[in-house]
């Protein structure tokens, strides 16, 4: 079995973001994002469990996401992908503002914003698929999203292992 053939499926990058209810926040860069309806709008992300943004959207139901426009640094990226908010403030020199939800919404490299509360919840083991039905969404440029395949190959990113997408490579 070949699992190069799942890098073929298309996915961003995106920084998911949420809040407990004492009002900390935390983010981190995510790659599953997607739309699941139109009527109403709702969307999926997919959270390792293990990370620290899971507990933030468990305990408040509440998440945002921002679209990582081709601009974005590789260590852009990697303040929010490569730390835990558990030792950092991943929002330290960064440019956000809170959502109408009270949810951080980064601005810095991001090209559009949606906010959502959590409607339903998957477990698919080590990660939870969490369903959104979409509370506010804005545009912020016309630049182009990053695609995942464009933050490999141009950027020179790498999955870690938490994310849901990881493949460990293999060595010939």
């Amino acid at each position: 079995m070949d699992l190069n053939a799942l890098r073929k499926f298309n996915y961003g990058v995106y920084i998911v973001s949420s809040k407990k209810n004492d009002g900390a926040f935390n983010g981190q860069i995510a790659n599953t994002v997607f739309q699941v309806t139109s009527e109403p709008v709702q969307i999926a992300v997919c959270i390792n469990t293990g990370n620290y943004t899971h507990g933030f959207i468990s305990e408040s139901g509440l998440f945002s996401v921002s679209i990582l426009s081709k601009d974005a640094p590789l260590k852009f990226i990697g303040q929010f992908g490569f730390k835990s908010g558990r030792d950092t403030d991943k929002f330290e020199g960064v440019k956000y503002f809170l959502g109408p939800s009270g949810v951080p919404v980064v601005m810095d490299y991001s090209v559009a914003s949606l906010e959502a509360e959590v409607v339903s919840r998957l477990d698919v083991g080590t990660h939870t698929l969490f369903i959104g039905k979409v509370s506010d969404c804005k545009m912020f440029s016309d630049l182009e999203p990053m695609t995942y395949e464009y933050y490999h190959l141009v950027k020179g990113g790498k999955s870690p292992k938490a994310a849901p997408t990881y493949i460990a490579e293999v060595n010939s």
